[in-house]
């Protein structure tokens, strides 16, 4: 039988939301497409073609929100924004990294469990 779980494993954890959600589809590579300067939208558009504008658009105001990035808006005619990453959003590239070893080394362990789990789920 195995020990009892302690009450307070999580005390020093505070209970918010974490800022990237492991699995996020869009974040990293959001954070990965500002990494070396500020970005207009049309051009994070680019390289996430296959995002639609309005998950574009809920991602960077979950970004801006969290504290991730910044987003200038220049009055011009047309209008200019431009989306940069702050120094906080910065530090997120070391764990960015080892998400990615993590899912090189794991990823088809990950793929065929949910193969397996998928074939008797039925």
């Amino acid at each position: 039988m195995s020990e009892p779980l302690n009450p307070d494993m999580f005390a020093d954890c505070d209970a918010v939301a974490a800022p990237m959600r492991i699995g996020d589809k869009w974040t990293a590579k959001i954070i990965t497409s500002l990494r070396t300067g500020p970005r207009r939208f049309s051009e994070l558009q680019v390289p996430l073609r296959s995002i639609t504008p309005k998950v574009l658009t809920e991602s960077l105001r979950a970004l801006e929100r969290d504290g991730m990035i910044t987003r200038t808006a220049y009055p011009e005619i047309p209008p200019r924004v431009e989306y940069e990453l702050t120094p906080l959003g910065h530090t997120l590239f070391e764990p960015m990294a080892a998400q990615c070893a993590w899912t090189r080394e794991h990823l088809p362990e990950l793929l065929a469990a949910r193969e397996a789990h998928a074939r008797t789920a039925h």
